[in-house]
């Protein structure tokens, strides 16, 4: 049978057209962009002012005023105001004369703007390799017997400013014999500038090495 097609429905006499009705429709569902919008950028605005500008600013002024010494990057200042490095970045010392720090992977040693470790693995050949050197090295000055481990190793920074009271105390007769000193004289530079731990528990014994060759040079001007 032939289907008739359904005339359209007559809308009331002054309606809108279903299909305006619906768009107005959705137009009045659609949220308005302008409430939402404002509110998250001032908070962005706010925020950035807040934690970029403001807390940084605070509080380099406040641990300026506090801790001059630390918030400057502890730094090392003879009497004559010359700076000569810093407590918390090791530097290197190659002469029999000085305490030798530990061994640095960072650039070509203690470099600051390449601090890093080795990431040699424990069966790493180029480590032993390393290892043997630096004790062959310390054997060339008479050092005998068993070393500290920090002596013939590199930390993760590079840039360790400490030994251990143990690597510091071997390399005494050393330094005592460069400087026609004792090694009671010697050995006492190094008691007066270890560091002890935290209330005797938190951290380990430790020597700066740039305090430590300071302190032997304040012996014999």
């Amino acid at each position: 049978m032939t289907q008739l097609a359904r005339a359209p429905h007559p809308s009331p006499a002054g309606a809108a057209p279903r299909t305006e009705r619906n768009g107005a429709q959705n137009a009045a569902r659609k949220p308005a962009t302008g409430p939402i919008l404002r509110p998250a950028l001032t908070l962005i605005v706010g925020f950035t002012l807040l934690t970029g500008i403001v807390y940084p600013l605070a509080v380099t002024g406040v641990a300026g005023t506090l801790f001059p010494h630390q918030a400057a990057g502890s730094p090392v200042v003879l009497a004559n105001g010359r700076v000569v490095g810093s407590e918390l970045v090791g530097q290197s010392f190659a002469s029999l004369r000085y305490f030798w720090s530990r061994p640095s992977a960072a650039g070509e040693g203690y470099d600051a703007a390449a601090s890093s470790g080795s990431n040699y693995g424990p069966t790493s050949a180029k480590l032993m390799e390393r290892v043997k050197d630096d004790i062959e090295r310390l054997r060339a000055t008479g050092v005998e017997g068993a070393f500290p481990v920090d002596l013939v190793t590199a930390s993760g920074s590079g840039l360790d400013p400490d030994v251990s009271p143990e690597a510091a105390l071997i390399q005494v007769p050393r330094i005592a014999r460069e400087r026609d000193l004792s090694e009671e004289a010697v050995r006492r530079v190094v008691e007066q500038n270890l560091d002890r731990p935290m209330l005797g528990v938190f951290g380990q014994p430790k020597v700066n090495v740039l305090k430590l060759n300071l302190a032997l040079d304040a012996l014999r001007p």
